[in-house]
């Protein structure tokens, strides 16, 4: 590993790791740091772990005692949770790909805590059994470059204002800016028009994805 690392400042070093899922993913070494891609996507520690920080930085964290997030990947927006914006209250994370778990323990160190429970589940089915609150949402559910059809839908955003607290808040990425227009404004608009939030729309992060982030109203809280 060491001897791969040193390299990856002359050349890239790229191993493939087959997926159900995800297709083949690509776990690539260069100047020294490792990311997680798929075919078409970053998954993990490269563009989109800086397109979730940005998202972060809207969200006040000093309040929140848990985070649900629906779409592990490789882990790093839990690395950046911890480290770049030192958040230390419990994490649930969600991932349907077993694979792309074991990437995450094995290739990025993300393991398991009284603080970290990683469940290997299709997230919609997930929200759905989920029983209490939480104070953050986080919504990052790629397959590849799409979002699939039912994390848009109005019964996935009802389940997921349901189980927001009172001052909950949700980044949810909303997808590339060139597809699935249509789709995404199903999920702007439940939101938007519904008086207990409030939202802003991130657009062309990293010049092309649309985050929306959604803060429950305290005085209109359900």
């Amino acid at each position: 590993m060491i001897i791969k690392r040193l390299l990856s400042f002359i050349w890239p070093q790229t191993t493939t790791v087959n997926s159900d899922y995800s297709g083949v993913l690509e776990l690539t070494v260069v100047n020294g740091k490792k990311m997680l891609d798929s075919k078409n996507a970053n998954y993990s520690f490269g563009s989109l772990q800086r397109i979730l920080e940005r998202g972060l930085r809207e969200i006040e964290l000093k309040d929140v005692s848990s985070v649900v997030l629906l779409g592990l990947g490789g882990g790093s927006l839990i690395t950046s949770l911890r480290e770049r914006f030192n958040y230390s209250g419990k994490i649930y994370a969600v991932d349907i790909d077993s694979v792309v778990i074991d990437i995450a323990k094995k290739e990025f160190n993300i393991q398991e805590s009284e603080h970290l429970h990683i469940f290997n589940a299709d997230a919609y089915d997930y929200v759905k059994a989920f029983s209490t609150t939480t104070d953050l949402i986080i919504v990052d559910l790629f397959i590849d470059t799409k979002v699939p059809t039912k994390f848009y839908s109005e019964d996935f955003c009802s389940e997921l204002s349901r189980i927001l607290s009172p001052k909950g808040q949700m980044i949810f990425n909303l997808g590339m800016d060139d597809s699935g227009a249509k789709e995404r404004q199903q999920v702007i608009t439940y939101f938007k028009s519904n008086p207990n939030f409030k939202c802003t729309i991130l657009e062309k992060i990293e010049g092309t994805n649309v985050v929306m982030i959604v803060e429950t109203i305290p005085h209109q809280a359900k």
